[in-house]
């Protein structure tokens, strides 16, 4: 390769710090689960510091001091470690295809731990495979403000609702225009 068209090339691995900065983040994430998990199981234990950590961590607001963990809680807590779940399999999907796609290949091929969806990843598919995990995070969301929909005004519901709506239309606009453009290249085979 010439020098200008290598240097170019070679800039794809600008992105590796990126990914890099992300796997740091998903550490934060772990970390976070684990706080609100072990804030779970003292609160279940009737420790009220852990009950109130967890009560003003999912913006449960109450009159008084909640004595104790109640289903709402609970579901609401469960539904906060769900949400920092797929919020971690996003950053995998990002981390793992972007760098597959972007950078360089990992060469898993045989590797029994290889995932499912990484061979035949490209950007068109990672773009429909983030569409659908952002709708998942989004539906958690949205699920958590409805069972705690008293603590919040009405144009929060209403701003929420529109804009999962929005994700899903634009999933669907994505899959849409992924599907038209499989349909209309050329086969390797013709």
């Amino acid at each position: 390769m010439r020098p200008i068209p290598r240097f170019i090339f070679a800039s794809r691995w600008l992105q590796l710090p990126l990914y890099i900065g992300l796997i740091a983040a998903q550490c934060v994430y772990v970390f976070h689960f684990w706080v609100e998990l072990v804030h779970l199981l003292e609160a279940a234990f009737g420790n009220q510091t852990a009950l109130q950590a967890l009560v003003t961590s999912i913006g449960y607001k109450a009159n008084s001091i909640v004595p104790a963990l109640n289903e709402t809680i609970i579901m609401l807590v469960v539904l906060a470690l769900i949400d920092v779940v797929m919020i971690s399999n996003l950053l995998i999907m990002v981390i793992v295809g972007g760098y597959e796609t972007f950078v360089s290949r990992m060469d898993l091929d045989g590797h029994p731990d290889q995932p499912e969806w990484l061979s035949h990843v490209n950007a068109s598919v990672l773009k429909v495979k983030l569409a659908t995990a952002i709708i998942g995070i989004s539906s958690i969301h949205l699920l958590k403000t409805f069972i705690n929909a008293a603590n919040y005004e009405d144009k929060v519901l209403i701003a929420q609702t529109v804009i999962h709506i929005t994700f899903l239309l634009s999933a669907m606009a994505i899959a849409y225009t992924d599907r038209l453009m499989s349909y209309s290249a050329p086969s390797a085979h013709e």
